[in-house]
C-alpha cells in the first residue's frame, strides 16, 4: 500500500486576493502579471460568473516578493482601476480574523 504524501503548503506569507467587476477578457491575466512580475506564486483560484459580474479568489505566497503588502495593495487597486474591477489583497491572518464563525 503506497501511503500518499501531502504537499505542504506554505504558511506564514500566504494572501488572498479577491476580484469583483463586470465580467470581461483579460482580468484573470491582468491580475495574474501583477503577481507574476512581484514574484508572488498563485497557489489556487477560484471565479465565478454571478449573472455578469465575476467573483475570484486566488491564494497566493508573497514569500518570495521583494515588495511589502501595501506596495502590492497599491499595484493591484491600479490594475483594478485600469481594467474595471475592484482588486484587494490582505495577509491570510487577517483574512482568517475577520472570517471567523
Amino acid at each position: 500500500m503506497l501511503s500518499q504524501v501531502k504537499k505542504e503548503e506554505p504558511k506564514g506569507n500566504r494572501i488572498i486576493v479577491t476580484v469583483i467587476g463586470p465580467d470581461r477578457v483579460g482580468i484573470i491575466a491582468g491580475v495574474a502579471q501583477v503577481l507574476a512580475d512581484n514574484n508572488i506564486n498563485i497557489l489556487d483560484i477560484s471565479q465565478t460568473i454571478l449573472q455578469e459580474f465575476l467573483v475570484m479568489v486566488m491564494v497566493a505566497d508573497m514569500s518570495a516578493s521583494p515588495i511589502d503588502m501595501a506596495t502590492l495593495k497599491e499595484k493591484l487597486a491600479g490594475k483594478g482601476r485600469e481594467i474595471g474591477v475592484r482588486i484587494d489583497a490582505q495577509h491570510e491572518d487577517v483574512f482568517k480574523f475577520m472570517h471567523r464563525i
